[in-house]
């Protein structure tokens, strides 16, 4: 098995949070956790005319993210006690709890903000791509509650025919960790740095 990587399809999504609410209930998460955010993203303003006409140029748009699996982690490279771990077959990040001391480093450095410190465990924990479901053959349980479609799992060889790597705000520039995210943008989607999130408190 090779790199695996996720796929968006921005054209599909309608901002439901289905996916982020089946990544809760599957991996039992407590209240203030998630692995799975649905951002909301905008840009534009709304500007008055002389003749005191309102005119707005705002456009909107969702975009699901979790752990991208980068091939080049930030928060394996910094975590102080090696307790990230990127499988040799399959890319897929994982945390060695009994290495992790809940420092928090890596959910600091990540671009994505995809590790957390659950509070109760006081412990780091993430996204793991459904590491198990993928290997009995199935997809991330994220991908399969999609109603929309819009996401999709495999290998990054095949999810690269779909979409371009990580490449819309409010996403940072893909060279910076090389992630594992492969986007179709919709008309509305915005370059890297060129919009904000607009739902700040319910990502973090």
């Amino acid at each position: 098995m090779s790199q695996q990587a996720f796929y968006f399809d921005g054209t599909r999504c309608t901002g439901c949070k289905t996916c982020q609410m089946a990544c809760k209930d599957y991996k039992d998460l407590s209240v203030g956790l998630s692995f799975r955010h649905v951002y909301e993203v905008t840009i534009g303003d709304t500007v008055k005319d002389a003749d005191g006409i309102l005119t707005t140029t705002c456009v909107s748009y969702p975009l699901s993210m979790s752990c991208n699996h980068c091939d080049s982690p930030i928060c394996f490279e910094k975590c102080p006690q090696s307790a990230i771990i990127k499988d040799a077959d399959t890319g897929l990040m994982s945390i060695d709890e009994e290495k992790c001391i809940g420092c928090g480093t890596c959910a600091i450095v990540c671009p994505y903000n995809a590790p957390k410190v659950d509070e109760e465990k006081k412990k780091a924990v993430r996204c793991n791509g459904c590491a198990e479901r993928v290997a009995a053959g199935e997809k991330p349980v994220c991908v399969e509650a999609c109603p929309a479609r819009a996401l999709d799992f495999g290998t990054a060889e095949e999810m690269a025919k779909l979409g371009e790597r990580g490449n819309i705000a409010p996403l940072p520039d893909p060279s910076e960790t090389s992630p594992n995210i492969y986007i179709k943008a919709s008309a509305d989607a915005q370059p890297v740095g060129a919009a904000e999130i607009v739902n700040p408190l319910e990502v973090a």
